[in-house]
């Protein structure tokens, strides 16, 4: 029997629990999620317990069945993937803080993700939905 979302790919931008759990969720109902993760500092979960070496329980509980890679953002080459990744996927999960996407080129992004037949991408966060 297959997965209710398995041939979806998600982008997963989140970090704590609010997002990076519903991330989770998506992934243990089939879908392909991909973290990126800041190539210097990687999720802040991952460190809670102020060990060094070791992932965090609660970063690993949260991770489980996704995908992982580090993007540095602030970089034009990492936002180029960042817009290649977005055009090969369904779904872009983040909870940064509101206008966080826009400087990282929200429309841009919302671009890269069309030409599928679903509703247009719209920052819910910026009208604090």
């Amino acid at each position: 029997m297959a997965s209710a979302l398995a041939g979806m790919r998600v982008v997963d931008l989140t970090q704590f629990e609010a997002g990076t759990s519903c991330t989770e969720q998506l992934a243990w109902l089939g879908a392909e999620v991909i973290k990126v993760e800041d190539p210097h500092l990687g999720d802040r979960g991952r460190r809670l317990t102020g060990g060094e070496t070791l992932d965090s329980y609660y970063f690993l509980l949260l991770n489980m069945n996704k995908q992982g890679i580090t993007l540095n953002l602030k970089a034009p080459q990492g936002r180029a993937i960042l817009k290649d990744l977005v055009r090969r996927s369904q779904v872009l999960v983040e909870n940064y803080s509101p206008g966080a996407m826009e400087g990282l080129g929200h429309q841009a992004l919302a671009v890269a993700g069309q030409g599928r037949a679903r509703p247009p991408a719209r920052p819910a966060q910026r009208r604090g939905l």
